[in-house]
């Protein structure tokens, strides 16, 4: 009977390891998208009435359809 020879000093491949990214540099940036999330989502959900920014309703004109997507009420 033949047996199948394996050979042990059979390499593997080998992985690379991704470097860690420090808290540091990610932090200012995910600051400024926080901050822009929430300028963004001030001027789709509360631009109108009282609280408006800007007078008339330009604003709540462009972000309209973006209002009933995210469901905010708006007439």
């Amino acid at each position: 009977m033949a047996e199948a020879v394996v050979s042990a000093a059979v390499p593997t491949p080998s992985v690379p390891v991704p470097a860690p990214l420090p808290v540091r540099a990610v932090l200012p940036w995910a600051v400024f998208v926080g901050l822009l999330a929430l300028i963004a989502l001030y001027f789709v959900g509360a631009e109108q009435g009282a609280t408006s920014v800007f007078a008339g309703a330009g604003v709540h004109e462009w972000v309209h359809d973006g209002r009933h997507l995210l469901g905010f009420p708006c007439h």
